[in-house]
């Protein structure tokens, strides 16, 4: 007998009604759609990062700097070549995926610690390189981008913006699902056991860099043509470590809770922003509680959904195992 277990349909359909009706919901506010627009690019940021740290099992606290590689790479190019938007847009990841390759690489000799300790450094050295590049970057005064003419209102790249997190969520769950994504799972789990099945660990892990910085990447794009600016106290460092906290409060090796994640990352700076100090205190202690009581993150608290689903398919089994064993005595 075919169960369902839990309808990820039925949730994307009301998610997806609800992005849908949510300007109107709000009356086009410009306020409240930047806030919805903040959710979704730190969904792909956190969605990607998540593919890296928890399917993968490489810690980086740098993944902001591929979120400014993307937004620099909108504007850079915008600006000097004067680009459409349906190149630049591939590009920001393919430029900032080029530079995830090169972490990578030297860094699938490293882990735990040291990865963290490495990234750490690429996070912090790329906002000092847009502060110092002048000639390029423009330094302090950052960058203007203007926005594609087919894209002028703030409605229209809403709906765009909306579409792209919708086609990266469903690429990234594809990956994961896919050999890729199965490689990448073993080699979190255990590196010798996946090294004896024939996986070959630097290239996978080289692979997981150059992915997540890739829609990374696309993720800054967007953002450069929603605010119509970039400079360098964009992405700090401190937006790395709230990314991570954001996979880790929603829930590591799970797209939704990735999504999750970033929901609470935009939200709780929205309702504790008029007191000094408290956002980090919140995101703080949220993270310690998460850690203390619920490691899995906040998607696991869903699991009582399914819960009495899977006991009922436990108790059928039993019952059909124990009817099978009782006719096999009459015979």
């Amino acid at each position: 007998m075919k169960l369902i277990v839990f309808n990820h349909k039925l949730w994307f359909y009301l998610v997806l009604t609800f992005s849908i009706s949510f300007p109107f919901l709000f009356g086009q506010s410009g306020y409240f759609l930047s806030l919805f627009i903040l959710i979704c690019i730190l969904s792909i940021a956190s969605m990607s990062l998540n593919l890296l740290v928890g399917f993968g099992g490489q810690v980086s606290v740098g993944n902001a700097g591929f979120l400014m590689i993307g937004s620099y790479t909108v504007a850079i190019l915008s600006n000097t070549f004067q680009l459409p938007f349906w190149l630049l847009l591939p590009l920001a990841g393919v430029i900032t995926g080029i530079i995830g390759l090169a972490i990578g690489i030297p860094a699938v000799r490293l882990s735990g610690h040291f990865l963290a300790v490495a990234t750490l450094g690429f996070g912090i050295s790329i906002p000092q390189i847009a502060l110092n590049w002048d000639s390029v970057t423009n330094g302090y005064a950052g960058l203007s981008v203007s926005r594609p003419a087919i894209l002028s209102s703030d409605l229209s790249l809403f709906y765009f913006i909306v579409f792209m997190t919708i086609a990266i969520f469903w690429f990234i769950k594809n990956i994961v699902y896919s050999p890729f994504g199965r490689a990448f799972i073993a080699i979190r789990d255990s590196e010798v056991a996946a090294q004896t099945i024939g996986i070959n660990i630097s290239f996978y892990k080289a692979m997981m860099f150059a992915i997540s910085a890739f829609f990374t990447g696309i993720s800054g794009g967007l953002y450069a043509y929603w605010y119509g600016f970039v400079s360098p106290n964009d992405f700090s460092i401190m937006t790395s470590l709230l990314l991570l906290a954001g996979i880790i409060v929603g829930g590591l090796a799970s797209i939704p809770g990735a999504i999750i994640g970033a929901v609470f990352l935009t939200l709780i700076p929205h309702f504790t922003a008029a007191y000094n100090g408290m956002t980090n205190i919140v995101i703080g202690s949220l993270v310690i509680l998460i850690i203390m009581f619920k490691p899995d993150g906040i998607v696991h608290f869903f699991d009582f959904l399914k819960k009495p689903v899977e006991n009922k398919a436990k108790e059928q089994i039993v019952f059909t195992a124990m009817e099978g064993g009782t006719e096999n005595a009459k015979l």
